[in-house]
């Protein structure tokens, strides 16, 4: 595949500068990738505001354009074992994850997205001013930064490109630096389509190729997913320039046991739910509260089954959790894990890099510690790692303030047998998502995003649609 940059229907190494992208269960160079400088970047937004107006791009009827999406589609999951391989080796991971769920999640979103295509609509509306109609219309925006994470580098991306590209905006993607393949591989398949050059181009550096995309005066809007520090910085950046900007940040999702959960299913859906992709996930469950009287049972089993799954290369079928990504996230990992430590929780599995084989990759033990307080910071702070914390609790009344007190507002899960007790704390806690009884679920037609510390904005469904979209009025005189 190719690894350089695609700028105005172009392939190109840029400045010729390159950083390594390494494979995390191995820690091996897989390839070498282009630095983009402030010039490649400034290429790459001007021709996406080329492309914006032409007629290749801005002339061409809705319905020509959800073709396009639906061919690029088609073309991903025609190549989805391909690129579920890929996803794995430069993200690690496992292949139940890629191309169960984060290769299949980016087909279905170009497909929704298509169907949107020819139903943006405006609204007509009564005015009290005679002989005078009123519309609105949605228009595009221009062009619009796309500035992706490490954890989910493909699936992510398109669900900012996919609606990006259903309202007629043109992009400058900039992928995360430790796992930038599957951005340009998508890339070579919207060429592939047909999608008119300039209309999609990707820049592929660090901090400062996003910074120059940011700053850039011809960039009218930004999404970013990522760390909070980062997207505060990018937030400040666009109010100062007036751009407009999403931001999909960090979390720390409670998960509530409630006295009546059934404690098996809640151990299964809160060990996939705090552990999937080795708990690189912005979701992720981390810190679960529990009933007093049913804690010590919980933690238990929590962690007799995170100590049973099984750590690997992400290629290989029989892997439960792949590595981390990165030599930074086992370092922060392990940080947190002696916090805990230091703190008084008690480690009731894990907390350590295993030896072996796997000593070479960037793995680390599923952990889990019992006796959590509140205070404690690895129930506090996001470590994005493999690291969950049980909390019991005494008095039910008390769940949603222990739950609401987190800086952080993403996602957060409920387990019970009554619904009714279910649904009242859904109402209390502030989180952009929450789920019943169940792991995490995603889809297309469902909004997401965060409150708080977690974000500004909504992804997916009909409020993306909004995202990548202004309002122009219209009013037309009788006379």
């Amino acid at each position: 595949m190719r690894t350089d940059m695609l700028i105005d229907g172009e392939w190109t190494t840029g400045s010729g500068t390159t950083f390594p992208t390494l494979n995390p269960a191995t820690g091996e160079v897989i390839a070498e990738v282009p630095e983009a400088t402030e010039t490649d970047v400034d290429t790459a937004v001007r021709a996406a505001a080329a492309a914006f107006t032409s007629p290749a791009w801005g002339g061409l009827l809705p319905a020509a354009r959800a073709r396009l999406l639906l061919r690029v589609a088609d073309l991903l999951e025609e190549h989805a074992d391909e690129m579920a391989r890929l996803e794995t080796l430069d993200q690690g991971q496992p292949l139940q994850v890629s191309a169960g769920f984060s290769v299949p999640n980016a087909v279905e979103h170009f497909r929704y997205y298509a169907g949107w295509v020819t139903k943006i609509t405006g609204v007509t509306a009564p005015l009290s001013i005679p002989d005078v109609d009123y519309r609105s219309v949605r228009e595009p925006l221009g062009v619009c930064g796309l500035i992706t994470p490490w954890n989910f580098p493909l699936m992510i991306l398109v669900w900012k490109l996919a609606p990006a590209l259903a309202t007629g905006n043109t992009v400058v993607i900039k992928p995360a630096e430790q796992t930038p393949l599957s951005a340009l591989r998508l890339a070579e398949l919207i060429e592939e389509a047909g999608v008119p050059a300039g209309v999609v181009n990707v820049v592929t550096g660090g901090p400062e190729t996003g910074r120059a995309l940011v700053r850039h005066p011809l960039v009218k809007k930004i999404s970013f997913t990522g760390s909070t520090g980062t997207g505060r910085e990018i937030g400040a950046e666009c109010g100062r320039t007036l751009k407009k900007v999403s931001l999909e940040l960090g979390g720390k999702a409670p998960s509530v046991i409630a006295a009546d959960a059934d404690i098996d299913a809640a151990v299964q859906g809160n060990l996939l739910g705090g552990l999937l992709n080795s708990g690189q996930v912005c979701a992720a469950y981390t810190r679960f509260y529990v009933d007093a009287g049913r804690h010590d049972e919980f933690a238990e089993k929590l962690a007799g089954a995170a100590g049973s799954l099984r750590l690997g290369d992400g290629l290989h079928p029989e892997t439960h959790l792949g590595p981390l990504v990165s030599a930074e996230q086992v370092a922060q990992t392990t940080r947190y894990v002696g916090l805990g430590r230091r703190e008084g929780a008690e480690l009731l599995t894990g907390g350590n890099r295993p030896d072996g084989e796997l000593a070479s990759g960037f793995f680390f033990e599923p952990t889990v510690f019992a006796g959590v307080r509140q205070d404690m910071r690895i129930a506090r702070e996001e470590i994005f790692g493999p690291v969950l914390a049980v909390l019991p609790y005494e008095d039910p009344e008390e769940l949603a303030g222990l739950a609401n007190d987190s800086a952080y507002g993403l996602a957060a899960a409920i387990w019970s047998r009554d619904i009714g007790t279910a649904n009242r704390l859904a109402r209390e806690i502030k989180a952009g998502t929450v789920w019943i009884n169940m792991m995490q679920g995603l889809d297309a037609a469902a909004a997401w995003g965060g409150m708080k510390s977690s974000g500004l904005g909504r992804e997916m469904g009909w409020a993306a649609i909004e995202a990548y979209t202004e309002i122009k009025s219209i009013w037309t005189s009788h006379n």
